[in-house]
This record gives C-alpha cells, structure tokens and sequence, in this order.
C-alpha cells in the first residue's frame, strides 16, 4: 500500500477529519487533501508526512524512529528478516526450530517468574528471546510464501 492509500484510509476514518487534522497541525486543508493523493508524477499530490518519514530513515540508517513510532501507537517493531533462499528449503529443521524458539521463551518466562515477580532485566530477557521468535516465525512464513512447495511437500511425505 502507498503512503497516500494510508492516509486517505485513515481521513476517511469517522475518528479523524481532515479538517480536525489540519487545525492541530496548523496546516491548510488543502495540503492535508494532497498527502492523501498519488505524488505530482502521478496526480496532485504532495510530498506526505509518511514519505517523510521514510526519507528520514533511508537517510539516517537510524531504526530506533521507527521503533519509537511504533511505541507511541502501542506496538513494538521487529524487523523482518532477509528473504531465504527459494530452493530446497528445509521445512522440517525450520519447524523444529521455531518449537525450540518457542520452548525458550517458555523457559525464559518460567524462570522469571518463579519468585512471583518478575525484574527488568527478566523482562529485558524474555523481550529478546520474544522478538528473536517473532523474527525466526516471520522468515519461515516468508519462506513459504517465496519457496518452492513442491521440494517442501516431497520433504513433508517423506517423513510421514
């Protein structure tokens, strides 16, 4: 989805109307109208916060602006991990390892929270091996959504 799409989704939102937006950003309307349109290439638009943003981070190689945009809406940025190769992935070891992943997050819960309380660097801890789960889950999704299927279900058949 474009930056513009984004945006137009979101002032097309009943919480939200451009007008509002433009008041407390003490911009024209029309200007909150035009981020919400394709760039001048394309049709009327105009260079949008979102492209801003992202100009921002290409520029700064910086991942902590990111990180903290997605705290101020109430999530957390964990980054995608590099595209696998396509050919002759290995499914098999690949799940067994999300298993283990998975148990030492469990692991690393149940130790913290022996003492019935749980400190900031316990917490510290199971964020790490949280995120490293997520970011391990997320390749092996790719991987299956770029990966040769055929080579996985002939490795899936054969251990059945």
């Amino acid at each position: 989805m474009e930056s513009h799409e984004v945006l137009k989704e979101a002032f097309d939102s009943p919480t939200a109307s451009p007008k509002e937006i433009a008041s407390e950003l003490g911009v024209s309307l029309s200007l909150v109208y035009k981020w919400a349109q394709p760039p001048e290439g394309q049709g009327s638009g105009s260079r949008n916060p979102l492209d801003r943003v992202d100009e921002l981070v290409r520029l700064t190689h910086h991942q902590g602006i990111v990180e903290w945009l997605c705290q101020r809406a109430g999530g957390y940025f964990v980054k995608n991990p590099k595209s696998c190769p396509t050919k002759g992935y290995a499914v098999v070891p690949a799940t067994h390892q999300i298993v283990q992943q998975f148990a030492g997050l469990l692991d690393a819960v149940s130790r913290a929270a022996q003492d019935n309380q749980i400190s900031r660097e316990e917490s510290e801890e199971i964020r790490l091996v949280w995120d490293k789960l997520k970011s391990f889950c997320e390749g092996f999704v790719r991987c299956c959504e770029e990966g040769d299927f055929a080579t996985i279900q002939k490795e899936l058949d054969v251990r059945k």
